[in-house]
């Protein structure tokens, strides 16, 4: 259910990056959050300060300015203290990445974003949480397995002075200096994973069947998307397609991608779909 938001008093915390790569409309942010409501402006030089004026927030509400990794630092933190839940947050995106709030319907624009802050909507939003306590707003992503480089062999005659190790390290100098050097060799293309996906207790996929990929994604109905896409032999193979509330993968070193980047490798890892777990202002609705 959405709740609607009232003149308060805001905490507008601004990125260093986005001070530095986009000041003018950091300044017309801040003109334009002043003119509307009672404002107090921080200015954090990294991340620590960003953590102590969002905990020092007291009854104010937090406004950050910056790109989707404010966004999900700020997300981030909220939920490790277990204040997420009772907080309405609002985002300006300022900066180069910003396809996450694109996503979850901020708008781009920074005149548009601060109007959104001073006029808008606070929407309660799903999330996932996996068992290391980390968030995933938008969607998760296991991308294949990529081999390691094959590694250059090393050269002829460097096995006939291993015993010695004074004379290798002469003769392996020599060799840089009389040889050219050797071509670095091409990363071996992505292969397929062999991941165990279970949703909701329930297998998806097993480990005998490779895949190329797999996504999750909160929902709008309270669940979890889950999509796996088999490796095709012959015809191509349909996507596995289905919904859940527990999403468990198990494979072996697997790597995934989430708004935060690459995490990995592990052998397992669950996520838990968390229902209207935040909330986002957002531009109100038009009948």
């Amino acid at each position: 259910m959405a709740t609607f938001a009232t003149p308060d008093q805001l905490l507008v915390i601004i990125d260093p990056v986005a001070r530095r790569t986009d000041g003018e409309s950091v300044r017309i942010v801040k003109d334009v959050l002043s003119a509307g409501a009672t404002t107090k402006v921080c200015l954090p030089d990294g991340p620590e300060e960003f953590a102590r004026a969002l905990a020092r927030r007291g009854s104010r509400r937090p406004v950050v300015v910056g790109d989707d990794r404010v966004l999900i630092r700020t997300v981030s933190l909220l939920h490790r203290q277990r204040e997420l839940a009772g907080c309405v947050l609002s985002m300006v995106p300022v900066g180069g990445a910003l396809a996450l709030a694109e996503t979850l319907g901020v708008p781009t624009g920074a005149v548009a974003a601060a109007r959104a802050v001073l006029d808008g909507t606070g929407r309660r939003l799903d999330l996932l949480v996996d068992d290391s306590d980390g968030v995933v707003l938008g969607a998760l992503r296991i991308p294949p397995l990529v081999p390691r480089e094959d590694r250059p062999a090393e050269p002829v005659g460097a096995t006939a002075v291993s015993g010695r190790p004074w004379l290798r390290s002469t003769y392996r100098s020599l060799v840089r200096t009389l040889a050219p050097r050797p071509a670095r060799l091409a990363p071996a293309p992505p292969g397929p994973a062999r991941l165990r996906v279970e949703v909701d207790g329930a297998t998806l996929i097993d480990l005998d069947q490779p895949v190329e990929a797999v996504s999750v994604t909160p929902g709008t109905a309270g669940r979890a998307e889950v999509e796996v896409r088999p490796v095709s032999v012959g015809a191509e193979a349909s996507p596995l397609r289905v919904s859940g509330h527990t999403v468990t993968v198990t494979g072996t070193d697997f790597r995934y991608r989430t708004d935060a980047g690459v995490t990995g490798p592990v052998r397992r890892r669950t996520w838990t779909l968390q229902q209207q777990a935040w909330t986002l202002t957002l531009p109100p609705v038009l009948p």
